[in-house]
C-alpha cells in the first residue's frame, strides 16, 4: 500500500510511474487527496473542540472554587454541547478514514526505474540465458511419459477432488519428495530458517501480502470460518511479522517454508495448461526476505543468484526475464521470472518468480523497524521468490532427461531419491 505522504506530495510521479503498469490513477489519487483533506478537516475540528473542552474544564473548576455555582453550571452545559460536537466530528473523520483507506488499496505499488512499460508478457525482456537444451533420441510431453511410466495419475486425482489435483504414485512421488527436500536443504545452507506455516490463513494476513482485496478469486476460500487456502507460503511466512516492529540486529531476516499451494485460477484449455503446467494445488518451496530499504536491492540480486544456481544444479537449459510494466504484479516493484525449456513440449516454462515489493506489503502489514540513531520508526523492505515451485520443475526433468531406457534422475538428486532412473 502507498503512503498518503508519497501521494500527496509526489502526486505527478505516482501517477506517471502507474502509467508503467498500465494504470490510470489520476482520477483516484484526486479522490484520495481530496478525502484526506477532508479527514485532516475533522481532525482539527476534533483537536479544536478538545482545547475549548479542555479551558473550560479548567474554567469550571476556579468557577466553583469561587463558590460562583450558576456560571459554573452554566459552563458545564456547555462542554454538554462540545461534547456532541466532538463525537459527530469524530464520526466524520472515522468515515472519512475507512473511506481513504479503501481507496489508497486500490493503487497498485510503484514500479521500479527499470521496470520499462509493455502490456504483457511478450514484452519482458530475457536478460539472460543459461544449460544447454538437450537433444533428445525420443521426445514425449510429460503428460504421455507419466503413464508410460505410472508416475502420476491425473484421473484419479478427478476422482477424488477434481481437474487440477493430480496423484503422485510410486518414483513420481519419491521424485517429488527428493526435489521438496533438495530445495529445502540449498535454502539452509544460504543461511535461510525454515517454517512450517499454516496452510489457511485468515483475511488479514490475505490484506497484509495484497492478495486481498485484489485476487479474492484466485483463493479458495473457507466460507464457514472467513480463512482462505494459501496461494503461496509467501502470505503466512510474511505475516509473522505483521504490527511488529524491528530493531536494526533483526536483519537480515531470510526465512524459508515448503508448502502445499491452491490456486483457483487453473481450469483453462490447451497445451499451456495440459498435464503438470497448470494446477489447482502443487507444491513449493518459498524464499521471504525483510531488509532496510538500502539492503533490498542487493538482496533482490543475492535471491536471482540463488534460483539460478538451483538451475544450473539440476542441469536444465533456464532464461531470466525481467518483467515489464504491464506483467508486474499489483503488489511488486521489480520482478524477475525464471523460466526452463520444456524440450518436449518446445516452450519455455515459468518455475519462479523473485520480487522485491519495498515497503508496500510493509505498509499494509505495519510492518517497522527502528534505527538506534533515530526516534521514529521506518518501514521495513520485504522480498520472496519461488526456490522453486515443483510442477513445472518436475515437467521439465521428466521431459529432458527422457532416454529410451527410461528417465535419468539428475545427478544432484539421486542421494535424495536413492535410484538414478525411472524405468517403465
Amino acid at each position: 500500500m502507498l503512503t498518503i505522504k508519497l501521494i500527496r506530495e509526489q502526486q505527478e510521479y505516482v501517477i506517471n510511474r502507474l502509467k508503467i503498469k498500465n494504470f490510470d490513477a489520476a482520477n483516484l489519487v484526486d479522490k484520495i487527496i481530496a478525502c484526506d483533506d477532508n479527514r485532516k478537516k475533522y481532525q482539527q475540528k476534533k483537536d479544536n473542540l478538545q482545547m475549548q473542552m479542555n479551558e473550560i474544564s479548567k474554567e469550571i473548576g476556579n468557577l466553583f472554587a469561587q463558590g460562583k455555582k450558576d456560571e459554573a453550571e452554566v459552563a458545564r452545559r456547555k462542554t454538554g454541547e462540545i461534547k456532541e460536537q466532538i463525537k459527530e466530528a469524530e464520526t466524520f473523520f472515522e468515515n472519512y478514514e475507512k473511506e481513504l483507506d479503501s481507496l489508497i488499496v486500490l493503487l497498485p505499488n510503484l514500479p521500479h526505474e527499470s521496470v520499462k512499460s509493455g502490456k504483457g508478457e511478450i514484452d519482458n525482456e530475457i536478460i539472460k540465458e543459461g544449460g544447454v537444451i538437450p537433444k533428445l533420441t525420443v521426445s514425449k510431453p510429460h503428460w504421455e511419459l507419466i503413464k508410460d511410466y505410472n508416475i502420476i495419475d491425473f484421473e484419479l486425482g478427478i476422482k477424488i477432488t477434481g481437474a487440477g489435483f493430480p496423484v503422485y504414485i510410486g518414483k513420481g512421488a519419491k521424485l517429488q519428495r527428493a526435489l521438496i527436500n533438495f530445495f529445502l536443504d540449498e535454502a539452509e545452507n544460504a543461511g535461510y530458517t525454515e517454517i512450517l506455516p499454516p496452510l489457511l490463513v485468515n483475511e488479514e494476513s490475505g490484506f497484509g501480502t495484497g492478495q486481498l482485496p485484489d485476487k479474492e478469486g484466485q483463493m479458495y476460500h473457507v466460507n464457514a470460518d472467513n480463512f482462505y487456502l494459501i496461494p503461496t507460503a509467501e502470505v503466512p511466512i510474511t505475516n509473522l511479522y505483521r504490527d511488529v516492529i524491528l530493531s536494526e540486529t533483526d536483519f537480515p531476516i531470510k526465512n524459508m517454508a515448503y508448502s502445499a499451494c491452491f490456486r483457483r485460477e487453473a481450469g483453462s484449455w490447451g497445451a499451456d495448461v495440459r498435464g503438470l503446467n497448470r494446477l489447482h494445488q502443487f507444491d513449493k518451496v518459498e524464499i521471504v526476505q525483510i531488509r532496510k530499504p538500502e539492503e533490498s536491492y542487493h538482496a533482490l540480486e543475492e535471491m536471482k543468484s540463488y534460483v539460478e544456481n538451483i538451475l544450473v544444479k539440476l542441469g536444465l537449459p533456464y532464461r531470466v526475464l525481467r518483467l515489464c510494466g504491464g506483467d508486474v504484479s499489483f503488489t511488486a516493484a521489480l520482478t524477475f521470472d525464471f523460466e526452463v525449456f520444456s524440450t518436449a513440449q518446445e516452450r519455455w516454462l515459468e518455475v519462479s518468480s523473485v520480487s522485491n515489493f519495498e515497503d508496500f506489503q510493509a505498509n499494509r502489514l505495519k510492518l517497522r523497524y527502528k534505527s538506534k540513531d533515530e526516534k521514529r520508526t521506518k518501514l521495513a523492505h520485504t522480498l520472496n521468490g519461488s526456490a522453486l515451485a515443483l510442477p513445472r520443475i518436475m515437467a521439465a526433468i521428466i521431459e529432458n532427461y527422457q532416454t529410451e531406457e527410461g528417465i535419468i534422475i539428475p545427478e544432484i538428486l539421486r542421494p535424495f531419491t536413492g535410484f538414478d532412473m525411472i524405468s517403465k
